[in-house]
């Protein structure tokens, strides 16, 4: 699964930081940026309530599988 933040609809809440510091830093210009995109199998829960919790809707997983045909 990869990350993807929408830096239009970021407004800075810093939800994504305080839940996974690991994944997310919330930079001087007031955004939200990745510091790894790539989510780790152990990690899917939490960063799914990251994608729930965030109160713009800027984040979102998505799958790296190939639909199926």
């Amino acid at each position: 699964m990869k990350i993807e933040i929408d830096l239009p609809l970021c407004e800075g809440h810093a939800q994504c930081e305080i839940i996974a510091p690991d994944y997310f830093e919330v930079r001087d210009d007031g955004l939200a940026y990745l510091l790894k995109d790539t989510v780790e199998p152990g990690d899917v829960d939490l960063l799914n309530s990251v994608v729930q919790r965030c109160p713009t809707a800027a984040i979102r997983l998505r799958s790296t599988e190939a639909d199926p045909q």
